[in-house]
This record gives C-alpha cells, sequence and structure tokens, in this order.
C-alpha cells in the first residue's frame, strides 16, 4: 500500500494511492514538495530496494535498521531517520520502526502494516500543505517532518492510557483477599517491563527530535520559529517520560506492599507454628515426666505392691512439671512479643 500527496507551485494539492514508487519519483520533481508513505510487508527485506528505487544512495540502510529503537543519519543531501511506534495490547508491548528519508522536495515514510497512525495524517495532509505554499522549501519540509513526527509521538502517547488503565486493574485486584497474590505479583512484574520498553522509546525519540530541534541539517529550516515548534515536541515527551516513571515508582510501590504481605503471611504462619509447638512442649512434658519415673522405678527392682506413695508422686511430679513447663513457654511467649514491640 502506498499514497502520495503533492504540493504544486500554483498552490494546488493532488492526493494519488496505489502507484509504484517510480511513477512517484517521476510527479515530485515538477511539485514543490511531496510527501510518499509506503507501506512493506518486510521492512528489513524491503528497505534497501526502496531507498534505491526513491533515489537514497548515500545512507546505508543497516545504519536505519541497527540501533536502539532509533537513529538519526544525517548525510547532508540526504537525511534518514529512525523513530520508535509503540503498541501496547494486553500485556504485550511491541516497538516497530517509522522510517523517515528526506531528499531534494520530498518525504518519504516507511513503515510495516502494523502501523497504521499515519492515515489520519494523509487525510487531513492537502488542507495542510494549503497552508504552507507560501513557506520556502525547507520550511515546508520541516512543517511537513514535525507533523509526521507530532503524529507519531500522539499515538504513543496513546497508550500510557492503556497501562494507566492495566495498573488501575492490578491495584484493584490488590485489595481484594481473595484474589491469588502470586498472580498479581506477575501481572506488577509485567506491567514493569512494559513501561520500562515503553519509556526507552520515549528516549529513543527525544533523542532524535534533540537532533532535528538545532537545524544543523541542510535540508532542515533554521527558523527560529520553526525549530521551536520541534522543542515543543521534545517538552511534551518529556511530560510523558515523567508520568511513565511516576508510574512506575507506583507499581514498585506495589511490589513492597505484596512483600509485606507474603512477609506478614510468613510471620502469621511462623506464630502458629511456634503456638503448636508451645502447645505441644506442655502435652510432652506431661507425657514425658511420668514415663521417665515408671522408667526409672522399674529399673531399680523395687517392690511396689505395698507402695502407697508411687502413684500420689507421679502425679504429682507430673502436675508439677507440667506447670513448669507451662511458666516457661508463656515466660519465652511473652518475651517474644516484647521484642517484636521493641523492634516495631
Amino acid at each position: 500500500m502506498s499514497t502520495c500527496v503533492l504540493l504544486h507551485h500554483d498552490g494546488q494539492v493532488e492526493r494519488i494511492t496505489e502507484k509504484s514508487l517510480e511513477e512517484y519519483l517521476s510527479l515530485i520533481p515538477s511539485a514543490s514538495v511531496a510527501w510518499v508513505d509506503y507501506t512493506s510487508l518486510d521492512l528489513d527485506r524491503d528497505l534497501e530496494k526502496i531507498m534505491a528505487t526513491m533515489g537514497f544512495t548515500q545512507i546505508p540502510p543497516t545504519l536505519l535498521q541497527s540501533g536502539f529503537f532509533s537513529s538519526y543519519e544525517d548525510a547532508d543531501t540526504e537525511l534518514g531517520i529512525r523513530m520508535p511506534s509503540v503498541t501496547v495490547k494486553d500485556f504485550d508491548v511491541k516497538v516497530r520502526p517509522l522510517i523517515i528519508l528526506l531528499r531534494d522536495n520530498f518525504i518519504m515514510t516507511v513503515h510495516d502494516q502494523d502501523i497504521v497512525r499515519l492515515i489520519k495524517l494523509f487525510r487531513y495532509a492537502p488542507t495542510f500543505m494549503k497552508k504552507i505554499t507560501a513557506e520556502s522549501k525547507v520550511d515546508k519540509i520541516t512543517l511537513i517532518l514535525e507533523r509526521i513526527i507530532d503524529e507519531n509521538n500522539d499515538r504513543n502517547f496513546e497508550y500510557l492510557r492503556e497501562i494507566e488503565k492495566h495498573g488501575d486493574d492490578i491495584s484493584r485486584r490488590l485489595i481484594d483477599e481473595d484474589y491469588n497474590k502470586k498472580l498479581i505479583a506477575r501481572e506488577i512484574y509485567e506491567m514493569k517491563h512494559i513501561l520500562i520498553t515503553y519509556i526507552d522509546a520515549l528516549w529513543a525519540s527525544k533523542d532524535v527530535i534533540e537532533n532535528l530541534r538545532y537545524g544543523d541539517a541542510d535540508l532542515l529550516t533554521d527558523d527560529d520559529k520553526l525549530l521551536g515548534r520541534i522543542g515543543i515536541l521534545s517538552d511534551n515527551i518529556n511530560r510523558h517520560i515523567e508520568l511513565s516513571e511516576q508510574m512506575s515508582n507506583v507499581l514498585a510501590s506495589g511490589l513492597e506492599v505484596m512483600q509485606s504481605i507474603y512477609n506478614n503471611q510468613l510471620q502469621q504462619m511462623n506464630n502458629r507454628f511456634a503456638l503448636v509447638t508451645a502447645y505441644l512442649t506442655v502435652l510432652g512434658t506431661a507425657f514425658l515426666v511420668p514415663n521417665t519415673i515408671a522408667t526409672i522405678v522399674s529399673s531399680l527392682g523395687w517392690d511396689m505392691a505395698g507402695a502407697e506413695w508411687y502413684l500420689p508422686f507421679l502425679l504429682g511430679s507430673t502436675i508439677v512439671a507440667t506447670l513448669i513447663s507451662i511458666f516457661w513457654v508463656w515466660h519465652v511467649w511473652n518475651s517474644k512479643k516484647d521484642d517484636d514491640i521493641v523492634r516495631k
């Protein structure tokens, strides 16, 4: 799929679709300025051929296909830019490349079929181009480039709202005591991963805009007013980076809450085990003392037929030992509570 918008010298705008790149290239010299948008089924494979067809020979395609989400290559008579285009669906985040090429009097955008964010801009391109008829060629090119980058950034910013919605859903499940906390911890981790990738894409966009805002490239304007509009794009990205980092901090707090919940659960379980151990200690003492006394007496060979003292002694020693164990367990238990209070 391909489209082309031509602004002629007389101010007329012509919009052409579904033609070959060679046909577009033959129409561009007669226009004041042009914008060509091309959708590739396999961008990695087709980019070199597309650039060669449209006359971009100074910039190696590999430079635009490498790098961390973005690239800026200025060859004086040609300018190549790679911008990140973010898509987020549920917990799946993808960053697609948007290639922007500038040469002579036209701009070309190349992307794969998953990037549909320029359709709206193409719809209003004739109206927009009529407004820039009086501008110089470099000013026109700069204004078109600014609108393309702005449209791409706006679509990237929209996904921050979707990420916020996912974060709100996680917060709601976090207060649900019946919800599986392990699943929430996994979701928080995935949200953190999405935010990290999203912030990386925003920083990559900012790097490109910082290279553009000073107008060093020969193909771009050096008008301070127009360059100021590019500076506004950088400021917008800064605000969204700050919002994303704040959300990342909120998710980090959620992980800390999850850790506190796990620690409390472990503490409660430990307290239950300690209470069970205390009960078993008392019961063990109650059974162990008489059994020990009976074992000792039987090993001495005493005649217990007339020993009326044996049973009272056995019962008394059992009661005394049990009371001592109860007192000791109670003392240890209270000491542990006092230590917990001091630590808090």
